[in-house]
């Protein structure tokens, strides 16, 4: 369920502040679709209440039915414990996931892709993603094992944005002339984007596996690179009022920001309260989130969300 005020920030507030504890003990103004070669960049943004409030009841209920997220896990077996968190956390509320895998590991069902190298990694996954899922899914969500999404919040900031549009959405960070999606905040790309890549992937030229330059960068900047060639930019997430709602740190830390730069608003100084990703979590500080997140609530507050997104059916998720 979405939540659309302060309800969600404090819950994300709560576990951010068990995240905290444990750190110490033990050590989304209405976005639509717009053609990429029209600009290289811009920040888009999340529906805000009014935004939903006016659709009609048959408008919702058919656009929270429409957006169907499935989700790609980039996992190495010395990632097993944070792996086993997102197991049993947060990708539970996915329309699906798979874990795409370095190697072969028995303890945990994944894709075997053969190959340590991160950007290799990711691009055998969208080409096994693209093949299987290209009419099955239209959005496409990429994270890495420190992540922790609150999808829910993904789906509503996607809310009125065509997936038929070379969208390519998280966090962007600028690095010289490259403007790219940070792959630690998560990296979301529509069906569009994804065909694109899918295409370019297997140009040598624009997009090569290894060799020349382009393989020493981090895979979250050849990504960028490579569907800069299609005509796909990135596009830096924001709420209602221009705050991020990915993110490339854990809670607690942005809690910590906020206390030293914002001492007399520090929630608002922190966290947006349709966040959507943060990241550099611990196996357990997952969990907490999970607590704070779905599972805490205030006795006899109802919370009168327009919109309902139901999980997979027969998914065992909070």
């Amino acid at each position: 369920m979405i939540f659309e005020g302060g309800s969600f920030v404090k819950g994300v507030v709560l576990g951010g502040a068990f995240c905290m504890l444990v750190t110490l003990l033990g050590h989304i103004k209405l976005g639509h679709g717009t053609k990429a070669h029209h600009h290289e960049h811009h920040h888009i943004q999340a529906p805000n209440k009014e935004d939903v409030l006016n659709l009609s009841e048959g408008e919702r209920m058919e656009l929270s039915k429409s957006i169907r997220v499935y989700c790609i896990i980039l996992v190495k077996p010395k990632d097993l414990g944070h792996w086993a968190a997102v197991r049993e956390t947060w990708s539970k509320h996915c329309d699906k996931v798979e874990f795409y895998s370095s190697e072969n590991v028995k303890v945990f069902d994944s894709v075997a892709l053969n190959t340590n190298d991160m950007w290799a990694m990711m691009r055998k996954a969208y080409k096994i993603t693209y093949e299987r899922y290209k009419d099955e899914f239209n959005w496409f969500f990429l994270a890495y094992p420190t992540t922790f999404a609150i999808i829910e919040n993904l789906k509503y900031f996607l809310l009125k944005k065509d997936p038929s549009q070379p969208f390519y959405i998280g966090h962007t960070v600028k690095s010289g002339d490259l403007e790219y999606v940070h792959g630690a905040g998560g990296i979301v790309l529509s069906i569009e984007s994804l065909r694109r890549l899918s295409r370019v992937l297997e140009d040598s030229d624009k997009c090569p596996e290894q060799g020349g330059m382009i393989w020493k960068l981090p895979e979250d900047k050849q990504l960028a690179i490579c569907l800069k060639y299609t005509g796909v930019f990135a596009e830096n997430a924001e709420d209602s009022e221009g705050k991020d709602v990915f993110n490339t740190k854990s809670v607690s830390a942005l809690i910590k920001e906020a206390m030293s730069t914002h001492p007399q608003q520090v929630v608002d100084g922190c966290c947006s309260d349709m966040a959507i990703t943060f990241s550099g979590l611990a196996p357990n500080q997952m969990h907490v989130m999970m607590y704070g997140v779905y599972r805490l609530r205030p006795y006899g507050h109802t919370y009168n969300d327009a919109l309902v997104f139901l999980p997979p059916a027969g998914s065992d998720n909070d």
